[in-house]
């Protein structure tokens, strides 16, 4: 279910509880014009590894579980446990493949959505807040890379 988002409240929560520091304000001005929200309930599935992309989310409250399909049918394991201020499906966005991971909310999540369609668009329409966004993206995702190799060179 998506919805139309007050510009104001929407800014304020965005600022509030997601603390984008790479976003100025008037970016999350620009930025709220192509998001959504949408409200999961406890163990509702996002999407499934394998599904087509269509979006990334911000989680604005709640917490979501990722996890990755194993060689044994049935079997998961868990990469990662997400919660408010981070971004999940960023990586299909962009490298316009299908979904690698699965997600499902933990409990009662709160996100905020850009669609591929609207990713685009912002890219086009104001590409100094997208560049902003993306080094934010990057910067997400190179720290849980760097989190997930400390946690390899734990094990060994």
């Amino acid at each position: 279910m998506m919805m139309n988002l007050d510009s104001e409240c929407f800014c304020k929560r965005l600022k509030d509880e997601l603390t984008f520091h790479f976003l100025r304000h008037k970016d999350i001005r620009t930025l709220s014009d192509f998001l959504g929200c949408r409200q999961v309930p406890a163990g509702e599935v996002l999407w499934k590894q394998g599904d087509a992309c269509e979006y990334l989310a911000f989680i604005a409250s709640g917490r979501v579980e990722v996890s990755k399909s194993t060689e044994f049918p049935g079997k998961n394991v868990i990469v990662g446990i997400y919660g408010a201020g981070s971004i999940v499906g960023e990586l299909c966005l962009l490298k316009d493949q299908p979904r690698a991971v699965n997600v499902a909310a933990l409990e009662a999540t709160d996100l905020l959505i850009l669609s591929k369609e609207n990713f685009e668009q912002l890219m086009e329409q104001h590409p100094d807040v997208g560049a902003r966004l993306l080094k934010g993206m990057l910067l997400t995702v190179s720290t849980r890379l760097d989190k997930a190799f400390e946690r390899l060179t734990a094990v060994f």
